[in-house]
């Protein structure tokens, strides 16, 4: 892999495309028409919102006389970071919930991570007891009081 692109390791490749075009004032439409592909779905690469595919990926490197495999190196190091992102996020044991604790909501939205003081201050307020032992399971003992403090800390303060 080119030694320029190295610092882009899990980034979508068509935004390091859509930065390289820009660097040498190369214009998406017709740069994209010359490979003759659509316009359309060449943006939608360069925003990140469309995978490249590995044809593509070395007419482009051809064109724009980069490293073959350049652009195919980074798409695999991109995929590995999305599937790494995806066996982070993980999820309490939700079949010890009832289904009115998060009425609300849907449960599959819930960042579990992000919004953990909401969880947990909502299980703790509604919850039982087997709801509230998983999420100290989950979570840690030391996570869920510093979410409870933190909710008595702001309760007093408005007082």
């Amino acid at each position: 892999m080119n030694k320029q692109f190295e610092k882009y390791k899990g980034i979508h490749p068509g935004i390091v495309l859509e930065r390289e075009l820009k660097k040498r004032s190369i214009k998406k439409r017709p740069f994209a028409l010359s490979l003759s592909e659509h316009p359309q779905t060449f943006n939608a690469i360069t925003k990140g919102k469309r995978s490249l595919n590995t044809a593509l990926a070395l007419r482009i490197e051809k064109e724009l006389q980069v490293g073959e495999g350049t652009l195919v190196f980074l798409k695999a190091w991109y995929d590995i970071k999305k599937e790494k992102e995806k066996e982070k996020k993980h999820t309490p044991d939700l079949s010890k919930f009832r289904k009115t604790l998060f009425w609300d909501t849907d449960v599959k939205q819930i960042d579990w991570e992000k919004q953990y003081k909401a969880v947990i201050q909502r299980v703790y307020e509604r919850g039982n007891t087997n709801e509230q032992n998983e999420i100290s399971r989950f979570y840690g003992m030391a996570k869920v009081q510093a979410a409870l403090q933190a909710r008595k800390t702001a309760f007093f303060s408005l007082t």
